[in-house]
């Protein structure tokens, strides 16, 4: 009964389209009359805690770092490095897609600003050189979720603070799995993209790619900082988050020159925009975190999946199942706040290392930023490219099924996550 009333209370107004932060409270509220525990100050109480929080204080950092290596000229130039470096050869653009992704997505840790700096700058350039529409967003909007996969992640971040599990060694953990996934990438784009007529840009010389590598050296740096740092015990993810703001800032103002004062106030109001719906989001998940512990959804959960606690790769599969499918429906990030708290105590129970399954969660819940009808990522896409939402989901079709394989592998296959991890860890 407890379940039916937590999954009524919370997909209820959602189907009627009250936000997702007001969901969760009146889900709260709904388990507080079940159980007679209403009071409001519990409520507003849960609120404030849920985001009273030191490692949550990353998001913003790590949201304004976002914005200001798209705005100051940091994005622009790794896409020019890549570019440079592999835009000569057959299908170049969509490789330089992919590398860039990579190397954004160990500055920003933002699918949606990724798939924005990739979209404005590299989607223009794939058409004009000939390249299906469709074909070239589907590309773009799946190298972006790579964003919140390669450390520093805000997923991450999020699903280590409601689960107590350690974000340094998430983001650790993190690295090798987001590079399979571009690899995945690499061979699907030369499979879907070698029968396609287009024009190759010319091979740069030596000369140029040095000038383009040394040029995007300090936008390479920040990469190196963070997970250097991480590695070492230099700052915690928290403090990373505030190294890669002030760091893009200087780049970007004092090195680069690309953003003037004058422009700081719109980049700050733009980064404070998107993280406050985060963190509302973030404060209002905690009230229902709190009531999901008090009422034992968790312990009603595991006994529906009891045939399955003895075997870890049969009770992964079922969960990440239900993850693609709650993907289709729901945001990355509320995902992660309602279902980290009901899944750990049943992952815990099983045995599963937090680390390892965190990594599969995040990785799923990336994927679920290209499936529709939700899709963040898509409608950036269609926002900038202008393509219909039908003839994007047909185009990112290959490279979606390419990602989903990975995930299978890292599920049959632990060790392709927890030995990878082991070595960032030494």
């Amino acid at each position: 009964m407890t379940v039916t009333i937590f999954l009524g209370a919370l997909l209820g107004p959602m189907a009627l389209g009250v936000p997702i932060a007001f969901a969760l409270i009146i889900t709260g509220v709904a388990l507080m009359m079940y159980l007679g525990l209403y009071d409001a100050q519990i409520v507003a109480q849960n609120v404030l805690n849920g985001a009273d929080s030191f490692p949550l204080m990353a998001v913003p950092f790590f949201m304004l770092a976002g914005e200001v290596m798209n705005t100051g000229g940091l994005s622009r130039r790794i896409v020019n490095l890549a570019m440079a470096m592999v835009g000569h050869i057959r299908g170049g653009l969509g490789f330089v897609a992919i590398f860039a992704a990579c190397i954004l997505a160990s500055l920003s840790g933002s699918a949606v600003a990724d798939a924005a700096a990739l979209g404005a700058l590299l989607l223009p350039m794939m058409l004009k050189s000939g390249h299906d529409p469709a074909r070239a967003g589907g590309l773009l909007a799946s190298a972006s979720v790579i964003g919140p996969i390669i450390p520093p992640s805000i997923g991450f971040i999020l699903y280590g603070v409601v689960g107590g599990v350690s974000i340094t060694k998430l983001f650790l953990a993190g690295i090798f799995p987001g590079l399979m996934i571009a690899a995945a990438l690499c061979v699907t784009w030369m499979i879907v993209s070698r029968k396609e007529q287009h024009q190759l840009p010319p091979r740069q010389s030596g000369a140029v790619r040095m000038k383009t590598f040394i040029d995007s050296l300090w936008a390479l740096f920040l990469p190196v900082i963070i997970i250097v740092g991480l590695k070492f015990g230099v700052f915690t993810p928290t403090e990373a988050g505030v190294v890669a703001a002030v760091y893009s800032l200087f780049v970007s103002m004092v090195i680069y020159r690309e953003l003037p004062p004058a422009k700081l106030f719109h980049v700050f109001v733009a980064a404070a925009k998107i993280t406050s719906i985060v963190m509302f989001l973030v404060a209002c998940s905690a009230v229902s975190a709190w009531l999901i512990t008090v009422a034992d959804v968790p312990g009603d959960l595991a006994a529906l999946v009891e045939p399955l606690m003895d075997n870890q790769m049969l009770l992964l599969l079922a969960i990440m199942a239900l993850v693609v499918v709650v993907g289709t429906a729901m945001d990355m990030t509320p995902t992660i706040l309602i279902m980290t708290p009901v899944l750990m105590p049943i992952i815990k129970q099983a045995g599963i290392d937090p680390v390892y399954f965190g990594v599969l969660f995040i990785i799923n819940n990336s994927i679920g930023l290209i499936t529709p009808p939700v899709g963040t990522v898509l409608n950036v896409i269609c926002g900038v490219s202008k393509l219909k939402m039908e003839d994007l989901m047909k185009g990112v079709m290959p490279f979606l099924i390419a990602e989903l394989i990975v995930l299978f592998l890292f599920v049959l296959f632990p060790q392709l996550v927890t030995v990878p991890a082991s070595w960032f860890a030494r």
